[in-house]
């Protein structure tokens, strides 16, 4: 009775053996695996914007032939998937691949591209934490030097403006902030980083009316004159400039009738 169980015993395992061996076989066979279809099925889906199904087609191609041409093409078209499907962290991660393990893929320039609007989309509103967009810019500026040449160049050059007056926005905001609390020597840190590092945004005319407004509530006067007579030429809009310069002729006028 106990041979028999051992016999039975050791049969099963080896039936459990040949079994796991055959799998083995099955997987690694790429014979038997249409790498060809499986890439189409993938395409087919992402033009479907079936963008989760498309996804997990791309990965059985890259898992059974990432270093040959097709397997370029799955895996720009993953990243692609991730970037339709508005998952930026995962697509930067796949652009990335390509850049950094194929080199010499034709479809290196678009995943530059890619990662740059990827972090821009990434970019949260102004009120925010802004590495994200200072991250775009960055890639974006990186993007511009590589590629001189690029059908892109003018449409990343106009979103890095966008981006910096989106920056210098969120300077701005802070500085009326620090105004309303009349934390006026903060105000005027602010507005002096903006000045500095976003001198030529849509913000900077504003943050000069600003400084002159503070640091006359600031009963910094003369600095307030100084700042005005240094500036008054960088305004580019001429009601700004008069604003800021009647602002230091009302503190004047209301000055001399209290005398």
């Amino acid at each position: 009775m106990i041979k028999n169980k051992k016999r039975s015993t050791f049969f099963l395992s080896l039936l459990i053996g040949f079994s796991f061996i055959g799998c083995a076989k099955e997987e690694i066979d790429l014979s038997k695996d249409d790498i060809q279809e499986r890439y189409d099925k993938g395409m087919e889906l992402l033009e479907r914007r079936k963008y989760y199904r498309a996804q997990e087609h791309f990965q059985y191609v890259l898992l059974r032939s990432r270093h040959t041409d097709i397997g370029d093409d799955s895996q720009f078209h993953l990243a692609e998937s991730y970037f339709l499907n508005k998952e930026y962290e995962s697509a930067i991660s796949e652009y990335d691949k390509l850049v950094r393990q194929m080199s010499f893929s034709p479809h290196v320039r678009l995943a530059r591209y890619r990662i740059c609007q990827s972090y821009e989309m990434s970019s949260p509103k102004f009120y925010f934490d802004q590495e994200a967009t200072n991250r775009a810019i960055q890639k974006y500026q990186e993007f511009i030097e590589d590629f001189p040449d690029s059908e892109n160049r003018e449409e990343a050059t106009a979103t890095i403006g966008d981006l910096r007056n989106k920056l210098s926005n969120k300077l701005l905001e802070s500085a009326v902030l620090y105004v309303k609390m009349e934390e006026y020597d903060a105000a005027i840190n602010y507005l002096q980083d903006l000045l500095e590092l976003y001198f030529d945004t849509g913000y900077a005319d504003s943050a000069r009316l600003m400084m002159v407004e503070t640091l006359i509530a600031a009963k910094k006067i003369s600095e307030a004159e100084t700042f005005l007579e240094n500036h008054s030429s960088r305004f580019s809009n001429d009601s700004i400039r008069e604003d800021a310069q009647s602002s230091l002729e009302k503190h004047f006028s209301q000055q001399d009738k209290k005398l």
